[in-house]
């Protein structure tokens, strides 16, 4: 390629304001010179990709996607230095009549600016064409060309900052998959009669660099198409301590509904001891069709699996997860546990939930336990299951016993 340094990858799908903005730079241009054709491309390999095309009524001559080898057409010999960017009239050029592509389109008129991204590599051209010679283009044309181009250039850069981010957050994600750099804390869901752990969740701890908090993780692998797998291998990892706790406890674990409808979610969970297993629905994404999530879940709920909504009265949608999934438990967000002692409405409001579960064979949670006030009230109000720091703070080490949590708070 004459030693042109051009991008390995194209150009991500770019967003509607992006998308909008370089073809209305088209039109604006192409109606300005009194064109045709305009269309941005972009170098990929040894090909120019047309990305942006205005032409109507031209489709059959050029639209987006089509492409040609970079030997076909203007574009190197412009980088280059061995065309102008300025060809009023292709028959005065001995270098574009020589092009097969001048006859074949045909070209008679050509204006090109090369696009460079920040760093300077070459992206691809901003071009207009027609089919005869113009004598009136001219210089300030040609400037007033380049400012569309600089337009595009600019929308041009921030999809592929875009990418490139992306791009890295994937390949954080993906190292830390094959590198299993998280570990599994277990906080103790304990039973507030006995005093005693009843279950454990399991809480994912990213030792990856840079540090980022574990919601901030799954966000990021959700981003780049990565959830389903980092949710499932974290999961994998919590079940491997179940050994390792008595025959009639069990450990929660945390997942979104995107995960539970893909299939990788039931081919997974069949080879875990489901009777050993509350699966938390997070809050993390809607559940958009609750048909198709029960349905998946129905034949595991039925082979032992338990089913849990998180963060009730949280919002919305956690409150429609209660009535639409029938969970086995509600787990009673921590903002509502937080000086339950001291406020009516918040009791009024667990109140409300333990009517709920009573009539509906279900049992609450109460989340963010810190004070023995608090701890108190929910027992008098009836709750018989909680977790938080009073009870015990996570470790990656599982604890029989409230002391021993004690011990490693």
């Amino acid at each position: 390629m004459s030693g042109l340094s051009l991008p390995s990858m194209a150009l991500g799908e770019p967003t509607d304001t992006s998308r909008e903005a370089i073809n209305a730079a088209l039109s604006a241009i192409r109606q300005h010179l009194g064109m045709p054709i305009a269309y941005v491309s972009e170098f990929v390999g040894d090909e120019s990709v047309f990305r942006y095309v205005d032409a109507p009524g031209l489709e059959h001559l050029i639209k987006p996607g089509d492409s040609r080898d970079l030997s076909e057409v203007y574009c190197l010999h412009i980088l280059e230095g061995r065309l102008p960017e300025l060809i009023p009239d292709t028959a005065a050029n001995p270098l574009a009549q020589a092009m097969p592509i001048t006859r074949q389109i045909p070209i008679g008129a050509h204006m090109s600016i090369p696009i460079h991204l920040e760093d300077g590599t070459p992206f691809g051209m901003f071009c207009c064409l027609g089919p005869n010679a113009n004598p009136s283009l001219n210089e300030r044309d040609l400037e007033t060309m380049r400012l569309f181009s600089n337009l595009a250039a600019q929308q041009i850069d921030k999809e592929y900052a875009h990418k490139r981010h992306l791009q890295e957050m994937r390949e954080r994600i993906m190292d830390t998959l094959e590198t299993n750099a998280f570990a599994i804390a277990y906080q103790p869901i304990v039973d507030l009669g006995q005093m005693h752990p009843s279950g454990y969740e399991a809480l994912c701890r990213f030792s990856a660099e840079p540090y980022r908090t574990p919601d901030v993780w799954f966000d990021e692998a959700a981003k780049v198409g990565l959830s389903v797998e980092l949710e499932l291998a974290s999961i994998r990892q919590a079940v491997e301590k179940i050994g390792e706790i008595a025959p009639d406890q069990y450990i929660s674990v945390n997942v979104s509904p995107s995960t539970v409808i893909s299939g990788q979610f039931a081919e997974t969970f069949l080879k875990l001891p489901l009777d050993r297993i509350l699966l938390e629905i997070t809050e993390h994404a809607v559940i958009e069709d609750y048909d198709r999530f029960t349905r998946v879940l129905r034949p595991l709920r039925h082979a032992g699996l338990r089913l849990a909504v998180d963060d009730a009265g949280a919002g919305h949608s956690s409150l429609r997860h209660i009535v639409q999934l029938n969970p086995d438990y509600v787990k009673v967000d921590m903002s509502l546990t937080r000086n339950v002692d001291q406020d009516l409405a918040r009791r009024a409001l667990i109140g409300a939930l333990l009517f709920y579960t009573r009539e509906t064979s279900a049992h609450i949670i109460a989340e963010g336990i810190e004070t023995e006030a608090e701890l108190n009230t929910l027992k008098l109000l009836g709750v018989r299951r909680g977790q938080g720091y009073l009870l015990g703070r996570p470790s990656q080490q599982i604890a029989h016993s409230l002391n021993e949590f004690s011990q490693a708070s």
